[in-house]
């Protein structure tokens, strides 16, 4: 037997009908509203004089990885290649851009 889904949503304001979902933050806070057309043009409305003064930033965070087995090998040669070459790399760390590049054109 066949089944049909109907999802219906409903203005989280005024319980009515709504067209569309509206994303928002505020305070380092995510909020989503289900809205009429009507209700989502009034809070952009009223958001509209704060936004356009305000600045856009960021919602992802950036987590940091593990750095693989085969950069890390990769790390160790350019530092290795760098040492012999005349250039000063510590031996943890970001290796410098100036000193990747040289590299890059030795061995290419």
């Amino acid at each position: 037997m066949a089944q049909k889904v109907k999802i219906i949503l409903v203005d989280d304001l005024d319980e009515g009908s709504a067209d569309e979902t509206v994303r928002f933050g505020l305070d380092g806070v995510s909020y989503e509203m289900d809205l009429s057309s009507a209700n989502a043009a009034k809070l952009r409305g009223a958001l509209e004089p704060f936004v356009a003064k305000a600045r856009k930033t960021s919602t992802g965070r950036v987590t940091r990885g593990r750095v693989s087995a085969g950069r890390s090998q990769d790390s160790a040669q350019i530092r290795q290649w760098a040492r012999e070459n005349g250039y000063t790399v510590n031996s943890r760390g970001r290796i410098q851009a100036e000193i990747q590049e040289a590299y890059q054109k030795a061995n290419s």
